[in-house]
């Protein structure tokens, strides 16, 4: 059988595109496969202050110059839904792809408030959607590193930011803590259960919580990230994430895993990158 392609990414977030990088600098015939725009999470990511290289820029402006490295390779982009992967061949929506190997690189998703769904005024990126509440109230569901900056950056825009957080303190780097308690229109609401949202006509515009009632103009959330990789049917997963051995190869001998939807202690860019390098050289060894 004639191979379309050494290798098809699936994923063109940081991990997919720098094994792409890798690869393709290996003389590999390697594409990238998705659905969305390149730059996956990064692309709602408003500040990245702890990426070596750069003293602050923003997750659009990074995935955008690891795209110029991409197209300047000229590695080849194509755009579709990954249905499934069987036989060295990638299943999409659009077409069937062979080839001899494939590197997951999807990342994770949003993880979903529930009973969110039929309101119009939720949001699960600030940099998305911030400038819809311009001196507006908004309240922020989360504690960890992305709730804080996502605090940050509606706070330069809302009049006030309410972070309702189940936990008794905040998680997170010492500096976006100490950056989040010292702005003044950012409200810090600690060991806080929502019990109803208020609506009318299917806008958000009461927060009800064991520490009080909260009028609000809309509401993000940063609750954390899941995994997409329910499509994945013979890989070997633990709630979903993706089991991989030190060379990022799965329990599928063509198939290799790196980035956020694998199982691992640490998700952080610098992580991405490494677990991406470490796939695209093996991938290149096997070859």
């Amino acid at each position: 059988m004639k191979l379309d392609f050494d290798c098809v990414i699936v994923g063109a977030g940081i991990a997919g595109m720098t094994a792409a990088i890798y690869l393709k600098r290996s003389n590999v015939n390697v594409l990238i496969l998705d659905n969305d725009a390149p730059g996956g999470l990064l692309n709602k990511i408003s500040v990245i202050e702890n990426y070596p290289g750069f003293i602050s820029i923003s997750g659009p402006d990074l995935a955008y110059k690891i795209y110029e490295q991409v197209t300047n390779l000229g590695i080849e982009i194509r755009y579709g839904k990954v249905i499934s992967i069987n036989n060295h061949q990638v299943i999409t929506d659009l077409e069937t792809i062979t080839t001899k190997k494939v590197i997951l690189a999807i990342g994770r998703k949003a993880r979903k408030l529930e009973n969110t769904n039929n309101l119009k005024n939720i949001s699960y990126c600030a940099l998305c959607d911030g400038n819809l509440y311009k001196n507006k109230v908004v309240a922020l569901v989360g504690y960890n590193n992305s709730a804080l900056e996502e605090a940050l950056y509606l706070s330069d825009i809302c009049q006030k930011v309410i972070i309702l957080s189940r936990g008794e303190f905040l998680k997170g780097e010492e500096t976006l803590i100490d950056k989040v308690e010292k702005r003044k229109n950012i409200e810090i609401q600690l060991n806080c259960v929502i019990k109803t949202l208020s609506s009318e006509k299917n806008i958000l515009n009461k927060i009800i919580t064991n520490k009080g009632e909260f009028l609000v103009d809309g509401m993000f959330i940063a609750i954390g990230y899941e995994p997409n990789t329910q499509f994945l049917k013979d890989i070997k997963k633990e709630n979903d994430y993706i089991i991989v051995d030190k060379n990022m190869k799965t329990n599928i001998d063509y198939i290799f895993a790196c980035g956020d939807i694998i199982k691992k202690d640490i998700y952080q860019l610098t992580t991405a990158v490494s677990e991406a390098t470490i796939a695209a050289i093996n991938v290149k060894k096997e070859l």
